[in-house]
């Protein structure tokens, strides 16, 4: 059984298939259907709902795509919908905000827009141009063009004021308590099932049993097999509950984040010490998708365009593995063997993720190649870790995502550079060696020989970055 409160109304499910996403579940068994359909895949906002969570004895809200999110991720939280949002015959004034400022036009994507509108201004104190655009960057809309969407959002945060929500978060907070999980519980349909754990120990255990069984976490990269390939999950295990997979710890020599941690939550502890790893993860896909997804189920997938790993691995990243009560460390660049093959043992997991901190005279940076700026996977993801003493290169870790099968080092390219002399003649004998690292191939985002040239043309971008760091731009690049 499952327990979550619809707006303010309890929802309790016993039998529901678990690979029912949100997004069903809304338009055909509560029947809301205000949520739309756009892409079953977690590119165009039109499906946007928020959902609040318990922050302490505070609602903290969060934008999701309900088109990637199975039903069981619901347990113990709250669900809004656009439905939710018009109280006593007033709009709320997110909405009345799109109506005044013209915002929208065939209003298919408006429901979305409205709802991440109405997380922003929930979320902000007055209105920041920077924050609505990160709010709105995954929504799209094809007709109305933007402005009048972005006049909306100033006005909605500008004239913020008391809503039904906030006279209501006492009791909602009372109401979340009442059903916050306190043991396993279990969505059953019979020949389907998902299986929601609250400790690292109770999961151990629940995989070495099941080990057929797919873990979800953020579910944005499982839940494509659904809602792309129509395949059904027999049994799935939701880790969305355990706290100890959710901290974030720091001590002098790592940063420690757990596996099932969203990506959003990770920002401050990895930008702090790393701004490029910050700036990258503000272009990791969408808000709703850095909401859900999380950095575990980034390594885990095991995809070749993933765009933390090539960083993790850059800077040494290590990841703990669990099987049962055994635990072992492995470096991150053991971790992906192929195409989608990686190291991890039949019922073995990710726990964690250790970063290593950030040391004298080392140089990190990190780049993101993709035809757009935002909501867009690299053709091309490089990232650059050197420590250089007194002008020689001493230590050396270079990695690409987008240039092989796997995320990978470049160890042709790195031994050039050990040892030598931080200068332009060392930088294109490196940026040579990257052609007997790598041969990439051709797809729909880039040409084998695109691919090879950014990969080189990053290089000298990083040194001369390092030379001038008044003329850095590395955040945006473009194919």
């Amino acid at each position: 059984m499952i327990q979550f409160l619809l707006n303010r109304e309890l929802c309790t499910e016993h039998a529901l298939d678990p690979n029912v996403t949100v997004l069903n579940y809304l338009r055909e068994h509560a029947g809301k259907p205000g949520t739309k359909e756009g892409c079953a895949s977690g590119d165009c906002g039109a499906c946007t709902v928020v959902v609040g969570e318990l922050e302490g004895d505070r609602i903290r809200y969060r934008t999701l795509n309900s088109c990637l999110t199975f039903v069981s991720s619901l347990h113990g939280k709250q669900l809004i919908t656009v439905e939710d949002l018009k109280h006593q015959g007033q709009l709320h004034s997110v909405q009345q905000a799109m109506v005044d400022c013209h915002g929208s036009q065939c209003g298919f994507c408006t429901p979305g827009f409205v709802m991440s509108l109405f997380a922003l201004q929930k979320n902000s104190n007055g209105y920041d141009k920077g924050q609505t655009m990160e709010a709105l960057a995954g929504n799209l809309c094809r007709c109305t063009g933007y402005r009048p969407i972005i006049d909306a959002a100033e006005q909605a945060c500008c004239q913020k004021q008391p809503d039904q929500f906030d006279a209501a978060e006492a009791q909602t907070v009372a109401q979340l308590k009442a059903i916050a999980p306190r043991e396993t519980a279990e969505l059953n349909s019979g020949d389907k099932r998902c299986l929601v754990p609250l400790t690292v120990a109770d999961l151990a255990d629940f995989y070495v049993s099941n080990p057929q069984a797919r873990l979800l976490a953020g579910g944005t990269d499982l839940a494509l097999e659904v809602t792309q390939f129509h395949r059904e999950l027999p049994v799935m295990i939701y880790v969305g509950h355990i706290d100890a997979m959710k901290r974030i710890e720091q001590s002098a020599d790592f940063i420690e984040i757990g596996a099932a941690t969203p990506l959003s939550d990770c920002y401050e502890s990895l930008a702090q010490e790393y701004p490029d790893f910050g700036e990258l993860l503000h272009r990791f896909a969408s808000l709703q998708i850095r909401n859900q997804g999380t950095l575990g189920g980034n390594i885990g997938n095991a995809s070749p365009i993933g765009d933390a790993p090539p960083l993790l691995i850059a800077l040494g990243a290590e990841i703990v593995l669990r099987k049962g009560n055994q635990t072992r460390i492995l470096p991150l660049d053991e971790y992906f063997l192929d195409y989608k093959v990686t190291a991890r043992q039949e019922s073995e997991f990710i726990e964690k993720i250790r970063v290593p901190r950030a040391r004298k005279n080392q140089a990190f940076r990190a780049y993101k190649v993709s035809k757009r700026l935002d909501d867009d996977i690299s053709a091309v993801c490089a990232a650059f870790n050197l420590v250089i003493e007194n002008g020689v290169v001493r230590k050396a870790r270079v990695a690409f995502g987008g240039m092989a099968g796997i995320p990978k080092r470049a160890s042709a390219c790195e031994q050039v550079l050990v040892g030598s002399a931080w200068y332009p003649g060392t930088v294109e004998r490196a940026c040579e060696a990257l052609a007997k690292d790598f041969t990439p191939l051709s797809d729909f985002r880039a040409s084998k020989e695109y691919r090879l040239l950014t990969a080189q043309n990053l290089l000298r971008k990083f040194f001369l970055e390092l030379q001038s760091p008044e003329v850095e731009t590395r955040v945006t690049a473009y194919v």
